[in-house]
């Protein structure tokens, strides 16, 4: 039986998915598995029983990577399961920020019922004119599963894309529509884009990657979308390129106190991933990795260790988590000797991580791999 913790409400989805051999609890304290959304993981205290996190979500800024690393716990995240939810928020986006969809609203709701509103309408639309979509380029930092599904939407709407990833798998780039230009130099794009909107993660390279420099980059008007996260954009510089007109709107996903009711900032209370099937597909995706990680060892989408797949055979596993040992595979391939089956590693940074399976595990096999230089982690699937 493997105790589930879940730190949030997570989708009940999951429970079709984590059946009999499951406890799904919100409340136990020993858990060999945690599900959570946005919980704050930082003063947690990492129990011995935990072999995994899963993040129903992409970010995990909320989760202490080192520290979960140091202590062996593998961490999931669910890249593209929300990216519909998040592509129809920046099309929605990409609209009220030239039509000035909001400002009309909120001016026609002003309105006395009882005055002439046909004719008050009539004389005050003009106030409300925003340019089209069409023959724009739309500037796409990110072309991960989200930003290549903007990229397709906005190109059947007749906008020009540009590109820029420099982690752009040869898979991803085969699924962008040839029309997009990529281009290796960010400031390229900033310099062709009419809008730009951000799909990256928070680095301490892409932090406020978005400043009074960068601004200055862009065409006048330019109208920036963040749906990704509030720090890559420099909120005392964006202020004041809103209120100078030089950014004609910034949208973003995350409100922060200093930029709520300034002039033509838009903020939406991070509503990126909220939908209901957004929610349901982040869960099973979340409780489908971590259940094949308790089961087999298999580890896919992990964001602090590497990716590994293997076929579970009908011999017992051993699972090894090491830190700085190079030697690994070949001490461990001598120590199982004539009871191994197979052996698969891989390697992230300075951790590798090994899938072992042996005729039986005798004597004192296990005891030996655990006093291996650098074993952080070992446990036995049968």
């Amino acid at each position: 039986m493997y105790n589930i913790l879940k730190l949030n409400e997570i989708s009940s989805e999951i429970n079709y998915i984590l059946t009999d051999a499951y406890n799904v609890t919100d409340s136990y304290g020993a858990p060999e598995g945690i599900m959570l959304r946005s919980y704050k993981m930082q003063d947690y205290a990492i129990p011995s029983s935990l072999l995994g996190v899963a993040r129903c979500g992409a970010g995990v800024n909320n989760i202490p990577l080192d520290k979960m690393t140091d202590a062996g716990v593998v961490v999931f995240n669910t890249p593209g399961a929300n990216a519909n939810a998040v592509k129809e928020l920046v099309l929605t986006e990409l609209l009220i920020s030239n039509r000035k969809i909001i400002e009309a609203y909120e001016w026609t709701s002003s309105l006395d019922p009882n005055s002439d509103v046909p004719s008050l309408v009539e004389k005050g639309k003009k106030a409300f004119i925003g340019p089209e979509l069409t023959g724009k380029t739309l500037g796409i930092v990110g072309l991960g599963a989200i930003g290549r599904m903007v990229a397709g939407a906005v190109i059947a709407l007749g906008m020009n894309v540009v590109g820029y990833d420099p982690f752009l798998s040869a898979e991803g780039a085969a699924e962008l529509d040839s029309s997009v230009l990529i281009v290796d130099d960010l400031n390229v794009l900033f310099e062709k884009s009419n809008f730009i909107t951000l799909h990256v993660p928070l680095t301490n390279t892409t932090r406020s990657m978005i400043n009074s420099d960068t601004i200055a980059m862009m065409p006048k008007d330019v109208r920036i979308i963040n749906c990704a996260r509030g720090e890559l954009v420099n909120n005392s510089d964006i202020i004041e390129a809103c209120e100078s007109g030089r950014v004609a709107k910034y949208i973003t996903d995350f409100p922060s106190g200093d930029i709520l009711n300034k002039k033509n900032i838009i903020t939406i209370p991070h509503l990126g991933a909220s939908t209901p099937e957004a929610e349901d597909n982040c869960a099973i995706m979340a409780a489908k990795q971590l259940k094949r990680f308790l089961e087999n060892g298999s580890i896919v989408n992990s964001v602090n260790f590497p990716k590994l797949i293997v076929k579970k055979t009908d011999y017992p596993r051993i699972t090894v988590t090491c830190k700085g040992n190079d030697c690994l595979f070949s001490e461990l391939t001598q120590i199982l000797g004539d009871e191994l089956v197979n052996i698969s590693s891989a390697k992230r940074g300075d951790i590798s991580y090994i899938l072992a399976d042996v005729k039986c595990i005798a004597g004192d096999i296990f005891d030996k791999v655990n006093s291996l230089d650098g074993v952080i982690k070992t446990r036995i699937i049968a």
